[in-house]
């Protein structure tokens, strides 16, 4: 009996633990800049991405320096027509 609980409770502790991949990329800008952050004596390094541009030039100036590069948005519609508004019809009774 112990060992399906065990079991269960292993299966459970991974799900839990497991990271949660959320969306980082921001569809409504075209250029994303990729910063790399540096792992210091104990690790911890990682990486991120900030979608906040609206060109690559913009964003390759805001990069300059820093370890990170610019990279076209993959989540961005480029032939997104302009919105307009829904027109309503009325009813006729």
């Amino acid at each position: 009996m112990r060992l399906p609980i065990l079991t269960l409770t292993a299966m459970a502790a991974l799900f839990v633990a497991a990271d949660a991949s959320a969306q980082t990329y921001d569809p409504r800008y075209p250029v994303c800049m990729h910063v790399y952050t540096p792992g210091g004596f104990g690790g911890g390094g990682g990486d991120y991405f900030d979608c906040s541009f609206t060109s690559l030039p913009q964003c390759r100036a805001t990069a300059s320096g820093r370890s990170a590069s610019c990279d076209v948005n993959p989540y961005y519609r480029f032939d997104q027509p302009p919105q307009q508004p829904r027109r309503r019809h009325k009813k006729q009774y």
